[in-house]
């Protein structure tokens, strides 16, 4: 009897909950995010050369660097090699012109750590997405830098120093599919990453498919950068330049930095609602703003924008969308 009930002590362990265990861990996750970015990241690299490179190095030494001296002033358990710093190193160098002078990409990479991270506790507290804020730190203290582009060719050979986006905002529709040669040269360049912008987002199928990849291994969930994508596509159609439904929704949803946005940062498990039908609100959101700043706002990209407003609203969101208590009703 004695040794049943050993046998039985070894076997069984009542402790508090939470009870689910899973083998993920941040630093997987975040490496796993790492990895998914890297095609696109070293596509960038390879059309743009090598400021691109250097930016991208710079901006992940200094937010690693960062958050370990932080850490290391706070007196807490250094977490700087786990993946997350690296992350938004990557990401706010992927945002950004390739032509951006590296002293600047460091500095918006310590505000995107000390500042949006930090200072509101570290990961997992912070509000709004750091990569973003640090993008839109450079945009604030720097415009013409972040807009200024490495001057390409178009498949007509027609030298340009411009985005899509800009060149849509500012000279209209026509001229940019003049400028292509014709609408499926604009998509196709679109698509295989042929054209201005900036480092990271310029090649759509990577992103997709580093999108897909962070999808199979259940890190995000597709909500979110299906219905934002979705929603910037069916308003840019309905409200085009020329009256109803007259819009390019096929080129407003690979154009800019949609699809990074869409599956990489509105996506951030710390700033988007925990629950699916939060998420899809906060994707609308983020579709609305961003098509209402590309449509009639001065600036041609919104994307930065409208994530980190929807990211005021996910407190307000998961307030109010609550996930349904296991056994009972409505």
């Amino acid at each position: 009897m004695s040794a049943q009930i050993n046998a039985a002590e070894t076997l069984l362990s009542v402790s508090t909950a939470p009870y689910i265990k899973s083998e993920d861990t941040v630093s997987k996750i975040m490496w796993k995010v790492n990895l998914a970015l890297a095609p696109a990241a070293i596509f960038g690299v390879i059309y743009f050369g090598v400021p691109a490179l250097i930016n991208i190095v710079v901006s992940i030494i200094a937010a690693v660097a960062a958050e370990y001296a932080v850490q290391k002033i706070r007196k807490v358990r250094i977490t700087a090699f786990d993946g997350s710093a690296f992350l938004t190193g990557l990401l706010l160098a992927m945002c950004i012109s390739p032509e951006m002078p590296p002293y600047m990409t460091a500095i918006g990479s310590v505000i995107a750590i000390v500042i949006a991270k930090h200072s509101m506790g570290g990961l997992g507290q912070n509000i709004f997405n750091p990569a973003h804020i640090g993008r839109a730190a450079l945009m604030v203290s720097w415009p013409i830098a972040m807009t200024t582009w490495s001057v390409i060719k178009t498949p007509v050979d027609a030298v340009t120093s411009a985005t899509p986006l800009g060149i849509l905002k500012l000279q209209g529709y026509s001229e940019l599919l003049e400028t292509f040669g014709g609408q499926t040269e604009l998509y196709k360049a679109l698509f295989l990453g042929m054209r201005n912008g900036s480092i990271g987002e310029t090649c759509t199928v990577l992103l997709i498919l580093g999108g897909l990849f962070l999808v199979w291994k259940k890190i995000i969930n597709w909500q979110i950068p299906v219905v934002m994508i979705a929603t910037v596509g069916i308003l840019t159609w309905i409200f085009g330049p020329e009256g109803f439904f007259t819009g390019d929704p096929v080129f407003h949803m690979m154009a800019g930095g949609l699809i990074i946005g869409a599956f990489f940062m509105a996506t951030d498990m710390v700033t988007a609602p925990i629950t699916k039908r939060g998420q899809i609100i906060f994707a609308i959101g983020a579709g609305m703003i961003t098509s209402l700043i590309r449509l009639k706002g001065g600036y041609p990209e919104g994307v930065c924008y409208s994530i980190l407003l929807m990211n005021c609203v996910t407190p307000l969101i998961d307030l109010v969308i609550k996930p349904r208590i296991y056994g009972t009703g409505r």
